[in-house]
């Protein structure tokens, strides 16, 4: 493991109590960064740097505003990897100031650093709350990847963290940073479609359990870490890839890491469904799952009356549909996908201009840039916690309704199920030791 900075981990443990973590994991308040001068660079650490991960890191790395400092992930072939990609860049960069980057294995030594301004959070799902929580308690703002949690709970538990150490925080659902749902959004809360009456919502299922058989341990990682909180269980290359480019991980198949395409695609999906409804905070009240009788689809159901299904649009009267999005209202329809946006009919958003609608959304071009531009201006990003916690809720609404085969009545403003003591004990699942969100 390397380290840049004077702080060494022996007296990272010492001062933190890292042999006794049992009990609640607080960084000292030496380690809480200083907010970002108006001409200094944003000073950032990367936690978790797999396949997204990775992406991201290009990605903030090019930006000039940026200068990146720090790499974390439990996988040493990924962690050495990242660490000699920033170097290099760096490198050609000429910057014959830069120290170099500090790799770790653990992200409470990364969230030590003084000098890191930000993080972003790109681990797996199940991975998430605990690390966004303690950089909170860091005073690191943070771009974390969707879906922002595993449970309910949790998303509950990160939206407080952020609130309660006044942090920027960006989801990572970039969607809301795409032109065309933009636009589709926009046209909806503007009402040319008319009275929403339903939307449609094209994403994959939920996650199961996981049953991978035990294969021979990755050389160089830490899989004990890698599980953290979820339950102990044997190795398999499938949930972390051995080296840097086998395949694409599919942990998100499995309960324990993941809610499967339901909170992958539907952290972008239902997130724009709420966008266009104007949920960003609340939610769904009723989530009735397929019956193979009466209700042939997951349906939620809006306090306003709005319908929305899990399942895109059926082709009718020779429309063709197969978009991520589909809003219908009592005078129209606007279908919305990546890099496309249609309107039934037509007229509704040929006249579009949305410098003339009364109703203007916030607008964000660049994800990663809309993020290091609130780190200066301590303004609320397009995809702030709350939006990211509210979207990935009606994520896991939908599974708890697709694994229990039960219809859940839901109180958005309390987060809890209305009477129905049990369903209000899914909405977090059980850490294993010594990991917790408090």
């Amino acid at each position: 493991m390397t380290t840049q900075n004077k702080f060494t981990r022996r007296q990272f443990v010492q001062s933190t109590s890292l042999a006794t973590v049992a009990a609640p994991f607080l960084l000292p308040s030496s380690v809480w960064s200083a907010e970002v001068g108006p001409n200094d660079k944003i000073v950032m650490g990367f936690i978790g740097v797999g396949t997204q991960g990775r992406g991201l890191l290009n990605g903030f790395l090019r930006s000039k505003d940026t200068q990146v400092v720090a790499v974390c992930d439990v996988d040493t072939t990924r962690r050495e990897h990242s660490k000699k990609t920033i170097e290099d860049y760096y490198s050609q960069q000429n910057q014959k100031d830069y120290k170099g980057c500090a790799a770790y294995n653990d992200f409470r030594e990364l969230l030590a650093r003084q000098e890191i301004n930000a993080v972003c959070i790109a681990t797996p799902d199940h991975w998430h709350a605990i690390p966004v929580i303690k950089a909170c308690e860091a005073k690191k703002d943070i771009y974390c990847e969707k879906p922002l949690s595993l449970t309910i709970a949790e998303a509950r538990a990160m939206a407080n963290a952020v609130r309660k150490h006044d942090r920027v925080f960006q989801t990572g659902s970039m969607q809301r940073s795409d032109s065309a749902f933009l636009k589709g959004c926009e046209v909806v809360r503007n009402g040319r479609v008319g009275e929403v009456k339903e939307i449609f919502v094209s994403v994959g299922g939920p996650s199961k359990w996981c049953d991978l058989p035990e294969e021979p341990m990755e050389p160089g990682l830490d899989w004990d870490f890698w599980l953290g909180p979820a339950p102990k269980r044997p190795y398999h290359s499938v949930l972390s890839p051995r080296g840097v480019h086998k395949h694409f991980p599919n942990w998100r198949n499995y309960r324990e890491y993941s809610g499967g395409g339901m909170t992958d695609w539907g952290a972008h999906h239902f997130d724009i469904a709420q966008w266009a409804l104007g949920m960003d905070d609340s939610g769904p009240v009723e989530i009735t799952p397929p019956d193979g009788k009466d209700v042939k689809r997951l349906t939620y159901r809006y306090a306003n009356g709005v319908v929305m299904y899990h399942g895109g649009k059926p082709k009718v009267e020779g429309k063709e549909y197969g978009f991520g999005v589909v809003v219908v209202g009592t005078q129209g329809e606007v279908c919305m996908d990546r890099g496309r946006f249609r309107t039934y009919p037509e007229e509704l958003g040929k006249d579009y201009v949305a410098n003339s609608l009364p109703v203007k959304l916030y607008k964000s071009s660049n994800h990663l840039q809309d993020f290091l531009k609130c780190v200066r201006s301590r303004q609320r990003p397009i995809c702030d916690v709350e939006v990211g916690a509210r979207s990935v809720t009606v994520c896991h609404l939908g599974n708890l309704a697709y694994w229990n085969k039960r219809a859940l009545k839901w109180d958005p403003k309390k987060e809890t199920f209305i009477g129905d003591a049990e369903a209000n004990t899914w909405l977090d699942v059980p850490k294993r030791a010594p990991w917790k969100l408090a």
